[in-house]
């Protein structure tokens, strides 16, 4: 039987099967008030390319866009969960006043400002061992220390620059959070109220290595999935929390590990200063 032939002009007017997935619209339509391009066609060819009106409604789209997210204040990350003691608050000089009484309290090893320099640069399990704190001790130091720490929380400043940081990120519309060791009321005592109220979760009380389960309790309450966030501290522990949690991980080179020890850990970002916070969050 013999197949018709078909007429020239009815194949040049035929347009190609739309593929399943391609769009509902031909090349250059605007009835969706923007103008799709396919990349390719079921039949092996290219479909045309967009209209003259609609290249140049592309044109003139794109930097209104930038316009846009400059206007709205773009951010890297929305939320940005602060540890406290070494990262935003300087205790050091506090943490090795007080770190030999305890030691005698409860029978681990004292040390020395010049121990103390090498133990900057030992991971925080290496730290318990070069101690020789037992595992069943570090909640009853712990609750000692806060304790500690409320007491002399009028003695304990912020780094310099701490308080700027806050305003600025919170001005930007930048969620904040702190996860931390210490208490919320000695965390409020030493940023002071002006500061306090910039932080939208206080997570305290974390054991020394259960800051992960903090991390995602503070992602559930500020709505707020895990690449929008990152966790910023001072210690190898804050690190793997904030990898635990698959959030990024920034690191401060001015808190208690040497920036050696917490680059060796691979954060996100390691930040020298308090300006490169800002530089990386608010790009």
């Amino acid at each position: 039987m013999a197949v018709p032939a078909l007429r020239p002009d009815r194949l040049e007017a035929r347009r190609p099967r739309r593929r399943f997935g391609a769009a509902p619209f031909p090349a250059g339509d605007e009835r969706l008030g923007v103008a799709w391009q396919a990349p390719y066609s079921d039949v092996g060819g290219a479909f045309p390319p967009a209209s003259p009106a609609t290249a140049a409604a592309q044109k003139t789209t794109a930097p209104k866009t930038t316009a846009r997210k400059q206007r709205d204040g773009f951010v890297a990350y929305k939320l940005a969960i602060f540890d406290f003691d070494g990262t935003l608050a300087d205790s050091a000089d506090w943490l090795k006043s007080v770190f030999n009484q305890v030691a005698i309290r409860y029978g681990f090893q004292q040390i020395s400002d010049e121990d103390f320099a090498v133990l900057r640069g030992r991971d925080n399990r290496a730290i318990i061992r070069h101690l020789g704190v037992p595992a069943w001790k570090i909640p009853f130091i712990a609750r000692h220390m806060r304790a500690l720490a409320g007491r002399d929380a009028s003695t304990i400043p912020l780094f310099a620059g701490s308080a700027e940081l806050l305003r600025t990120l919170h001005g930007r519309g930048v969620i904040i959070a702190i996860v931390s060791s210490n208490t919320e009321e000695n965390i409020r005592r030493i940023l002071g109220p002006d500061n306090a109220c910039l932080v939208a979760h206080y997570e305290c009380g974390a054991s020394i290595f259960g800051k992960a389960s903090k991390f995602r309790r503070v992602l559930r309450q500020a709505g707020v999935v895990p690449k929008e966030a990152i966790a910023i501290g001072d210690e190898t522990r804050d690190i793997e929390a904030a990898m635990q949690a698959d959030i990024a991980a920034g690191a401060v080179a001015w808190g208690y590990a040497t920036p050696e020890l917490l680059k060796s850990r691979f954060p996100t970002h390691m930040f020298e200063t308090m300006d490169d916070i800002v530089a990386t969050l608010l790009p």
